[in-house]
């Protein structure tokens, strides 16, 4: 049974996230629609661990993976708003040690672009001692050699753009981008989202299921477009797999270890609701309870594309704007307006604007996705609702 809240004209939506349910592809989930500033659909559904026993409620948390790059863009994005962070000036004038290894001339612009060239931590993968303390995650990318010549190219920087980033805020503000996006973006704005976990907030949190039938995880090999990412990520020697297994110490085994969520992986352990989300989505593109994160101009820029072609790490088309992927590659809904971004996670979890429309939705399950970073049939199928609305 689905609950939740849904205004006649988003029923499209409430419909695609019963099929979902209804087609066997779900365990629990919840989705949430913001429209102008306001909430018009709020959904939730299953149960949110394998037993069956936890009912989804509509306060359940769970890991978005990816989508978390986007909190942390977001809460640098509200510094750049704000003129105390300059897009274009070098990365090194506020964190000297980061101009090692040809770094020197890398702008802030050229990281929120995947075009920094800073996506391998091959040479000293992550650990959970290393997330617990922070600073070693952020030595490691400080020493890191480009693997292309910065700004001639790009690829998606799985796991090295939220430690980048968290480690400017944390020289500009003396707070790391997790506890300066929980005080002064989450806690006023009310959003159910969170760069490392409080220990009180754990009983709310799912429990994560991978996929595990042979034909859904091979369905992204069959895809012709994702087959090159495939074969590169079972590779050991491509630039694919050091930049995304060989750079950390750990994988999915940790998917429900609760230590995981409470420390700061401000690229891929963060958690919310789909409410929580949306409600982020909402503040960037407009006003949320007389709040806007970031004004038109800036937004302007979020949301125009500054990388597209082929992504030197996921090996096919990629497209991004500053913190945020964009339409035009296999990794986003195909059914999204073109002026539309967001992004998506490996844990199946997806979130997207569209500030043409005043539109935004959020979707966040405790079904791992079959295909990296998210963008499976049932996030195309509640987007392509979105727009019948």
């Amino acid at each position: 049974m689905i609950h939740g809240e849904c205004e006649p004209r988003f029923a499209a939506v409430r419909d695609a996230f019963e099929q979902n349910f209804a087609e066997g592809r779900e365990i629990g989930a919840s989705c949430c629609v913001y429209a102008d500033g306001e909430p018009v659909a709020n959904l939730w559904g299953g149960v949110a661990d394998a037993a069956g026993r936890r009912p989804w409620a509509p306060d359940t948390l769970a890991n978005i993976a990816s989508v978390t790059k986007t909190l942390a863009a977001t809460a640098v994005l509200t510094l750049v708003d704000r003129g105390i962070l300059d897009l274009d000036r070098p990365i090194a004038d506020t964190w000297p040690e980061f101009a090692a290894a040809g770094k020197a001339a890398v702008t802030l612009r050229d990281l929120l672009a995947h075009r920094s060239g800073v996506v391998s931590l091959a040479h000293r993968p992550i650990t959970y001692e290393d997330e617990v303390a922070g600073t070693p995650i952020m030595d490691a990318i400080a020493a890191a050699r480009p693997e292309w010549p910065p700004g001639t190219a790009h690829g998606y920087h799985g796991l090295t753009i939220g430690h980048a980033l968290s480690a400017i805020m944390l020289r500009v503000t003396g707070r790391t981008v997790g506890r300066w996006f929980a005080e002064e973006l989450a806690g006023p704005l009310g959003l159910d989202c969170f760069i490392g976990l409080p220990a009180a907030e754990l009983p709310r949190l799912a429990e994560m299921i991978t996929p595990d039938d042979p034909e859904t995880v091979r369905l992204g090999a069959d895809v012709p477009e994702l087959r090159p990412l495939f074969e590169a990520l079972n590779d050991p020697s491509s630039l694919t797999f050091r930049a995304m297994y060989a750079s950390m110490a750990f994988g999915w085994e940790s998917a429900n270890d609760p230590r995981y969520v409470q420390v700061e992986a401000p690229s891929t352990d963060g958690v919310a609701s789909a409410a929580g989300l949306a409600r982020t989505y909402a503040a960037l593109i407009g006003e949320v309870d007389g709040v806007r994160l970031i004004g038109p101009e800036l937004l302007a820029e979020v949301r125009r594309s500054h990388s597209s072609g082929l992504d030197q790490v996921l090996r096919l088309r990629s497209d991004f704007g500053l913190g945020f992927m964009l339409p035009g590659g296999p990794l986003f809904p195909a059914a999204a307006s073109p002026g539309s971004f967001g992004h998506g996670g490996a844990t199946g979890s997806f979130a997207l604007a569209d500030p043409d429309r005043g539109l935004t939705l959020a979707y966040v399950p405790n079904r791992g996705s079959e295909l990296l970073e998210g963008n499976d049939l049932r996030i195309n199928n509640l987007v392509a609702a979105l727009y019948r609305g």
